[in-house]
């Protein structure tokens, strides 16, 4: 299978767990539920994220991981249309369940066949493209879905995503060319024991926090721009979605970085500082200041992001399938929670006391940061 089309499996599986996320105020009134309650919708595909990719891996070493990924974006794609079909708000939570138990599955298949096809620098680089491929996913499902919402219907975007999944499931080839490699199944019960190191616990912790607070301001920002800067029409919501690829695009200094600043936990320290101060300035009741902030909010992110996973495999004496499941897990349980729950204080007291409520989840993340550091730890 050529990575090309690995890599528009990629775009098209994060169009599919992103897409309702500009939507949520379309949904919150045509189904009569709260703005906290329509994030569940969110919050429920994320769940499954944070403790599927432990336990996909055994599944993966039995099956091709080509297959794997076949059946998973043919499940995505009927799931797709149950959604747009649905008539109730709880079918449209059964949907992107369904969808949470399976996207996981389909990361780790392309992962998989990534990481058994190519060796060295072209391992590194297709990777690198991988993760390319599903910051632009994640884009463009949230500025296409919306712009169809304002253009035509918000149903055919996702009927448009379901033919475009079955397209690509069809033209996967049924064999792995690469040779069949032997994978150790890890017990379940063994990760906690490789993750007794406190160093790495904190990383998790701090990586934890910092996908908490993305996930809640991405989630619930086209709330924030209708009720402080009087913003509805989707388009331009799905404009103000550019500040995180430009955020995204910002992160490729990362390298730079590590480079000019040799302690990880300095560097890391330093950006979660940038990431407060971001939270700060979202609180301008100027647009214009509030886009600029919301890039600097999405850069931040994506350096943490782009620091953090690599170090984690550096510091941790674990099994690499260990380490980076649960690095995963604390990844999207930060987000699965924060995709819900400061929805409650943002419809209760509102947005000051939402962003006050994510700039302390962020101080509590550069302070485990600022604990590593001060422990002398320099790792690079």
């Amino acid at each position: 299978m050529s990575l090309f089309k690995l890599l528009l499996c990629s775009v098209c599986t994060f169009l599919v767990l992103y897409a309702p996320q500009p939507l949520l105020p379309i949904f919150s009134e045509l189904y009569d539920v709260s703005i906290a309650y329509s994030g569940a919708l969110m919050t429920v595909t994320m769940l499954p994220l944070a403790i599927a990719p432990l336990c996909y891996g055994v599944m993966l070493s039995q099956f091709n991981p080509l297959s794997i990924l076949r059946i998973a974006l043919l499940i995505l794609a009927a799931s797709n249309l149950l959604f747009a079909y649905s008539d109730y708000f709880s079918g449209l939570l059964i949907c992107r369940l369904i969808q949470g138990l399976t996207v996981p599955a389909a990361l780790i298949g392309m992962t998989s066949y990534i990481g058994t096809t190519f060796q060295g620098d072209a391992l590194q680089r297709n990777m690198t493209l991988y993760i390319g491929s599903s910051i632009i996913g994640g884009y463009l499902g949230r500025m296409l879905a919306a712009n169809f919402a304002t253009f035509w219907q918000w149903q055919n975007f996702f009927y448009l995503v379901s033919v475009s999944l079955v397209v690509l499931a069809l033209i996967i080839p049924k064999q792995v060319k690469s040779e069949e490699r032997t994978k150790l199944k890890i017990k379940p019960w063994l990760h906690l024991a490789h993750l007794q190191d406190i160093i790495l616990l904190r990383l998790f912790v701090a990586v934890f926090f910092m996908f908490f607070c993305f996930a809640a301001l991405l989630n619930f920002l086209p709330f924030i721009v209708q009720n402080q800067y009087g913003i509805s029409d989707n388009k331009e919501i799905g404009f103000i979605y550019t500040g995180y690829l430009v955020g995204a695009i910002l992160s490729v200094c990362t390298p730079w970085l590590n480079k000019k600043i040799k302690n990880a936990w300095a560097l890391l320290s330093l950006i979660f500082v940038l990431y407060c101060v971001s939270h700060i300035m979202l609180a301008s009741h100027t647009l214009s200041l509030f886009i600029v902030s919301f890039t600097l909010f999405c850069g931040c992110m994506f350096v943490i992001h782009a620091t953090a996973a690599p170090l984690a495999n550096k510091i941790s004496a674990a099994p690499a399938s260990v380490t980076n499941g649960a690095y995963v897990s604390f990844y999207y349980s930060g987000g699965a929670l924060g995709s819900f729950l400061p929805g409650f204080i943002f419809e209760e007291y509102g947005y000051i006391a939402f962003l006050a409520c994510l700039l302390v989840c962020c101080l509590l993340g550069l302070t485990a940061c600022l604990a590593n550091y001060k422990q002398g730890t320099s790792m690079t």
